[in-house]
């Protein structure tokens, strides 16, 4: 009798054990797959449209936010979705991008008629659901020319979206049937009339993320690598040595006066565009730098938190996640 309880603790021992080396390895998948059955998705009905508004912004309808950057550049924000996500029309005198689109819970393309009677590409930092949720809105699609993303469209020429690529389970959003016309090379420069932007591939937060950068305007739009709130190194395919990386990449390329402009702005009761400066990149290099060596120390074990400084924090998963 002994025998066998021994037997089977043992065999619960090892099931356990299997389970806890199971879940830290796939920790990542775990925790996404988690969200879903949580409150993370979470619609707020506040800021109101007038509600402390800035000056500088004006709402369209109820639900989107319009910034007038410059003469040829506006951010569009959507303050009412919980992830307070902002997208970028960029103008050139015969074409425009928009970069990023949302999570497509709103049609996003009357604002950009409103906005331009140009032809628009509409294009994507990254593969997230809340960043490509209108593509399919647009005749003209662009998508970073790499062969695992090549390798993604169907023979209808439709794009078809990884379940961890695209994540939209999270919130019960399925993924858009993007047919993409254009494909831009990391380093292309791409030639809007009288305004050109270069595409810069970025990995860390994905292995697919891209930004557009103005030199002649001083702009970068960075998508989701780094923004003002909680930066993430810790969901599928993120990789914090590729942050670190991109970082390192993207300080030896721009200017110290560049402007950047980011995907995700913090909850505030006025909507304001998420603007951030070079020092942030250096400061985020100094993180990364730190969470690398041990010579920070991190909150928490899955994720591990790191601060930034005052706006930013980065999470990082296990070790052997941040290859």
């Amino acid at each position: 009798m002994r025998s066998v309880l021994r037997r089977f603790v043992l065999v619960v021992a090892a099931v356990v054990l299997a389970a806890v080396i199971g879940v830290a390895a796939f920790a990542p998948y775990v925790a996404v797959e988690a969200y879903a059955f949580s409150s993370y998705q979470t619609v707020f009905g506040t800021p109101k449209p007038g509600a402390g508004a800035d000056a500088r912004v004006r709402w369209f309808g109820v639900y989107y936010a319009v910034e007038r950057l410059d003469d040829r550049t506006y951010a569009i924000g959507e303050p009412r979705y919980y992830q307070g996500n902002y997208s970028y029309l960029i103008l050139g005198e015969r074409r425009a991008i928009l970069f990023d689109s949302g999570p497509g819970i709103r049609d996003i393309k009357p604002v950009v008629e409103a906005l331009t009677d140009l032809p628009v590409t509409v294009a994507a930092s990254h593969l997230h659901f809340d960043h490509v949720g209108n593509m399919d809105r647009f005749e003209r699609a662009a998508m970073l020319d790499l062969p695992d993303l090549r390798g993604g469209v169907d023979r209808g020429g439709v794009f078809k979206f990884g379940r961890y690529e695209h994540l939209g389970f999270i919130d019960g959003i399925e993924p858009p049937k993007v047919r993409v016309t254009d494909w831009w090379a990391p380093g292309q420069k791409i030639d809007l009339g009288g305004r050109t932007v270069e595409v810069l591939q970025t990995p860390g937060h994905t292995p697919y993320d891209a930004m557009l950068y103005d030199e002649e305007g001083g702009q970068l739009f960075t998508g989701d690598l780094i923004y003002p709130t909680t930066l993430l190194a810790d969901i599928p395919g993120s990789s914090r040595g590729a942050y670190l990386d991109s970082t390192n990449d993207l300080l030896d390329r721009v200017p110290p006066d560049t402007e950047l402009f980011a995907g995700h702005a913090a909850f505030t009761k006025t909507p304001r565009t998420p603007r951030l400066a070079v020092s942030d990149l250096s400061d985020l290099r100094k993180t990364l730098e730190g969470a690398r060596d041990g010579s920070l120390e991190a909150e928490g074990i899955f994720p591990r938190t790191y601060q930034v400084n005052d706006r930013i924090w980065l999470e990082t998963g296990f070790p052997w996640h941040n290859r």
